[in-house]
């Protein structure tokens, strides 16, 4: 099993990547690793939140060399934490910069892989991959993102993606 211990071990249920230029949306299942390895090896430029700290790593038992893909990987969760010194949610930073919420988070997902409702966790996934996409747009082109504090003040974060 894994667990943030072992996010290696966690095995991939359901993976999405949205092409920028062309809108198109790609859903990848465990079988679907090697194409998504491939995709990922053979992109300009990979945005995700936090690509480095849980998506990587699980990919890496299916081949993915996160050294190989560092140089065109953009990921918003790390920069904000390098920025901030702590960590700040995509719903917190997408609620706060765009007005928008996640439709729901990694815990319901689980518990949907579980379920056997895939659909639901491919669902889940694109909408997190388009408001991923919305915030790193809005802080490539205005410079900022916001967020709001423990005391629930908005705050602005500059940023450089």
């Amino acid at each position: 099993m894994g667990g943030w211990g072992h996010v290696d071990r966690l095995g991939l249920a359901a993976a999405v990547a949205l092409d920028a230029q062309t809108g198109d949306v790609l859903r990848f299942a465990e079988a679907d690793a090697p194409a998504l390895i491939e995709q990922l090896n053979n992109a300009e430029l990979v945005v995700g939140y936090n690509l480095l700290r849980f998506d990587y790593p699980v990919l890496r038992p299916y081949g993915l060399d996160p050294a190989h893909v560092f140089d065109r990987t953009i990921d918003l969760l790390d920069h904000l934490y390098r920025s901030l010194g702590f960590r700040v949610s995509l719903d917190n930073v997408a609620n706060a910069t765009l007005g928008e919420h996640k439709s729901a988070d990694g815990l319901a997902a689980v518990s949907w892989y579980r379920q056997g409702l895939i659909d639901r966790v491919f669902e889940y996934c694109e909408q997190d991959v388009r408001v991923t996409g919305r915030v790193w747009e809005h802080g490539r082109v205005r410079r900022q993102v916001r967020f709001r504090d423990k005391d629930f003040r908005l705050r602005e974060v500059p940023v450089a993606w």
